[in-house]
């Protein structure tokens, strides 16, 4: 009997730390997702304030199309890379890994 108690007890405390870690996993997560929208929002708020003086100051052509271009060329880069799907075929033929 005690040996039947004894693994229940350790069987219930490997399932009360199963549980915690993946509630401080899911926390994880979550912080990161706020500090990864907050860093998004940040550089683009930074961004657009530049552009804003850019535009409101209007003399240069060039500066302007520079303005706007360069974060354009950034943002259609990040988007093609996450839109991209991508493989790799790998042959398993007669070798070992």
């Amino acid at each position: 009997m005690a040996v039947v108690g004894a693994l229940l007890v350790l069987f219930w405390v490997w399932r009360a730390g199963a549980r915690r870690a993946k509630a401080a996993e899911a926390a994880r997560s979550g912080a990161r997702l706020v500090s990864l929208a907050g860093r998004v929002l940040f550089n683009a708020g930074l961004i657009m304030a530049v552009q804003w003086v850019v535009i409101a100051n209007p003399g240069n052509r060039w500066l302007l199309l520079a303005v706007l271009g360069l974060p354009a060329l950034f943002s259609s880069y990040a988007l093609t890379r996450a839109m991209t799907v991508t493989t790799i075929d790998t042959s398993r033929r007669g070798g070992r890994r």
